[in-house]
């Protein structure tokens, strides 16, 4: 199994951001009839975006020395990366076809914003740089409420 860098690590989290915008984008283009979900699409897309430029920035920031105990932490991000989330049949924008319903476009992106989570808490562990990433985690726990508040909201009527 290779080791990942640091900067590839961080490289994947922009990736990953480029898929939720990318999702937020074609899920909000999809239900543009259902006027909160699209607009709660549109934000979240526009959310990714800046978490993009932050994480490019970071790479800018980080040094080239991998952080100490670097091997556990990139074994744990390799994980992540091969899980079926990223890498698997079900990775983001191929699932994007089986999305039919507001309930399955909202469930999926509450996974999404998930299993993003689980990754930049990885990143977080191995930076020096903490509150760059805190800030990103504390954005991504807040999409994961809007999307559950809109579900028990929207979805229950």
């Amino acid at each position: 199994m290779s080791v990942f860098t640091i900067h590839e690590v961080i490289e994947q989290a922009v990736q990953t951001e480029r898929l939720g915008y990318q999702f937020y984008t074609e899920m909000a283009q999809r239900f543009k009839e259902e006027e909160a979900l699209n607009r709660l699409f549109n934000t979240l897309a526009e959310k990714e975006l800046r978490h993009e430029k932050v994480f490019k920035e970071l790479l800018d920031v980080v040094g080239e020395a991998e952080p100490e105990g670097w091997d556990d932490i990139s074994a744990y991000m390799r994980a992540m990366v091969e899980s079926e989330f990223f890498l698997g049949k079900d990775k983001s924008l191929p699932a994007m076809t089986h999305i039919k319903t507001v309930d399955d476009a909202v469930r999926f992106a509450i996974g999404f914003e998930k299993e993003t989570l689980l990754y930049f808490h990885g990143i977080r562990d191995a930076v020096k740089e903490k509150e760059i990433v805190d800030e990103i985690i504390n954005e991504e726990k807040s999409h994961i409420m809007w999307l559950t508040r809109f579900r028990d909201s929207f979805l229950k009527k």
